[in-house]
């Protein structure tokens, strides 16, 4: 698990990524609450690639401002590949950003079950214009370390993804 250097550090070198690709990030956090845009708003010159983040907590907040519909949540879950994905598409289109990442997921202690348990997080990233993707982990220990686990896995998905667009690897 990444400690704050090591999540300092990576927030880093995602802005070198995006700034590279030419791209604006918009995040759609959940279970992170913030803990991404955090991050990544502590680098200097943030404001030349980070577009906004928006923290949907709820269901209500998913839909309103992320255009979740009432469908998906009753069918898949807040907790699901389809949300997700709505949740970064969603994101793109309410901010002039080229590159969404969604996160929602299940930090604990309670709220899971044997279908979702306690540290399932979904991911979601999106290019404007262009496709997306999900992707689905199970993270162990506490809330924190869920949580944690969760944010450096969403910065490791965004630095991937600058550099597929640049051509690196």
């Amino acid at each position: 698990m990444a400690s704050d250097r090591e999540l300092s550090e990576l927030a880093r070198q995602v802005g070198q990524g995006l700034k590279a690709a030419g791209w604006r990030l918009v995040l759609a956090e959940s279970c992170t609450g913030g803990w991404v845009g955090k991050l990544v708003t502590d680098v200097a010159g943030s404001s030349a690639w980070f577009e906004r983040g928006l923290i949907t907590y709820s269901n209500e907040a998913k839909q309103q401002l992320l255009g979740v519909t009432a469908a998906a949540l009753r069918e898949s879950g807040a907790v699901s590949a389809e949300v997700a994905k709505a949740m970064a598409k969603g994101a793109l289109a309410a901010s002039a950003a080229d590159l969404a990442l969604a996160v929602t997921g299940i930090a604990g202690p309670e709220g899971g079950s044997a279908d979702k348990p306690v540290g399932l997080v979904w991911f979601a990233l999106a290019v404007k214009n262009g496709a997306s993707e999900t992707s689905r982990r199970q993270f162990d220990g506490d809330r924190d370390a869920v949580r944690r686990q969760a944010v450096q896995t969403g910065l490791n998905l965004i630095l991937a993804a600058t550099r597929t667009a640049i051509g690196g690897s």
